[in-house]
């Protein structure tokens, strides 16, 4: 009971938070709303004060004052422009959250725990001052005779604050699902324990470690980016230390004024790496913003943060491959087809009628300036097909979506005039030559075969187990279980009794 009590006070604190943003019951929709939803958006509005900006950037706004596991909420709603819309999702995107680093005395106390009070001091004897702190974790600077690196270090106490949130989320979604059947189709409970699932990852640093070492090696293969190397001596489940990435931040409009490369090249950099990623290697950073990137002296992009890292399979890949190159060449049938292959489109739609929508999609970007052509629009037109044709959103490819989008915005970003169609036609010709030209076709064939031959070793098990299911037994109740003992039926009725008792004088 008195966890309930804490949770619902949280929730409390967050609904005031967002009401103070104009958030809950937002004036732009005051006139599609019933006259109770619009005397209480009213109310609100007068507690909370009016606020600028759109809806999205006000709640990126208001969740960033809420902490860690509102932050991550809100990273994750950006993963649903099938939900939330592609302009609320490109603003929480943007989401910041940096924070007062805490002391250096917190700091060698997490080091010490983490590796023994004889062995910290050895390994991080020159340990600098924060230089970056965020809602999660912040960053310091060390110098060691192999080169300098950076120590990602835990804020104390933050899983105990990150579990309490969370459950107070959970609670949230059951309460919302279980009162308004229609949020039953956008799955709250699921997608806060999606969200906890992620943010459970996030507080193992060891985990952004495997990640990080699995990019920099995709990344020493393609050239595209630079990541930075794992020191596995010095990362621990909460501190991860990595070599240091010298260079100036992106985030700044002044880093791509200079004079040993251009916004063209950068800007090509960012969407050809993010797509090799994808689709040669099925593995790619789920969080490319310019937060997240470094342009180094030698001219190249330098990405850190790997608590998000996204996951496509094969199959997946080939959708994605073969979508872009039916856009590029226009063959729009070619592409319906894919959706159909896949089975992203129910089997009793037409090919005709969804190539036919395809084509009104593709279309009016041809031929036009890349700066007319947004990825955002694009991908809401094809959201708004999604439900037309019956299509079900898989969640792989919403975050691959977004990604997408949040790349597309970067490279605009450095360049206004970037054509993310011409940068991606390498990158996608080169994978469908490999892969579905005649080496493709015999690498599949080699696949099928493998997998073939896997399921008929498994065979003589699979049949075992069939066979037991059709002869159930149930076990004997041992004589001690027939009944459950005098004291178990005392107290069953005494914590009844108790927790009446509590109802009623509480």
């Amino acid at each position: 009971m008195f966890k309930a009590l804490a949770d619902y006070a949280r929730l409390l604190r967050a609904g005031t938070a967002l009401a103070r943003h104009d958030v809950i019951l937002p004036g732009e929709y005051h006139s599609r709303l019933p006259f109770p939803a619009k005397l209480a958006g009213k109310t609100l509005r007068l507690f909370g004060g009016r606020t600028k900006g759109r809806q999205g950037e006000r709640l990126a706004t208001a969740l960033e004052k809420l902490g860690p596991a509102y932050i991550k909420l809100g990273q994750f709603i950006a993963t649903r422009p099938d939900v939330f819309g592609v302009e609320t999702t490109t603003d929480l995107s943007r989401l910041k959250d940096k924070l007062p680093p805490f002391s250096m005395e917190d700091a060698r106390k997490a080091l010490n725990e983490e590796f023994g009070e004889e062995d910290a001091p050895r390994l991080f004897p020159d340990l600098s001052d924060p230089v970056a702190a965020a809602s999660l974790a912040q960053v310091h600077k060390l110098e060691t005779p192999e080169g300098t690196k950076a120590v990602k270090i835990l804020r104390p106490g933050v899983e105990t604050l990150i579990s309490n949130e969370l459950r107070a989320m959970g609670r949230a979604a059951r309460t919302v699902e279980r009162v308004n059947v229609e949020s039953r189709r956008m799955e709250p409970v699921k997608f806060t324990q999606t969200v906890a699932a992620s943010m459970m990852k996030e507080l193992d640093l060891r985990l952004e470690a495997g990640g990080a070492d699995e990019m920099r090696a995709m990344s020493l293969k393609d050239g595209h980016f630079q990541v930075p190397k794992v020191d596995w001596t010095r990362t621990g489940k909460r501190v991860l230390t990595t070599d240091w990435v010298d260079g100036l931040p992106m985030t700044s409009a002044d880093t791509f004024d200079v004079p040993y490369v251009t916004r063209e090249a950068l800007a090509n950099t960012v969407t050809r790496g993010f797509l090799s990623h994808a689709i040669h290697h099925g593995v790619f950073h789920a969080d490319m913003h310019e937060g997240n990137m470094i342009l180094t002296p030698e001219g190249q992009i330098g990405l850190v943060d790997f608590g998000l890292i996204g996951r496509i399979g094969l199959n997946e890949r080939r959708f994605l491959a073969e979508i872009l190159w039916g856009f590029l060449k226009r063959d729009y049938y070619r592409v319906a087809e894919v959706h159909f292959e896949a089975g992203y489109v129910p089997a009793d739609k037409s090919v005709g009628d969804f190539a036919q929508a395809l084509r009104s999609v593709g279309e009016p970007i041809h031929g036009k300036d890349a700066s007319e052509v947004s990825m955002g629009r694009l991908l809401l037109q094809l959201l708004d097909f999604t439900h037309t044709f019956g299509m079900h959103m898989r969640p792989e490819l919403v975050l691959l979506q977004k990604t997408m989008v949040q790349v597309e915005g970067v490279a605009r970003s450095i360049d206004p005039n970037h054509d993310i169609w011409a940068a991606a036609e390498p990158i996608v010709k080169d994978w469908i030559t490999q892969n579905l030209g005649p080496a493709g076709a015999g690498k599949l064939l080699f696949q099928n075969v493998k997998e073939v031959t896997d399921r008929l070793k498994r065979l003589p098990e699979i049949m075992d187990r069939y066979e037991e299911s059709l002869t159930p037994t149930i076990p004997p109740i041992p004589p001690r279980e027939r009944f459950a003992p005098w004291w178990g039926w005392f107290g069953f009725f005494l914590g009844i009794g108790a927790l009446v008792t509590l109802i009623v004088y509480s």
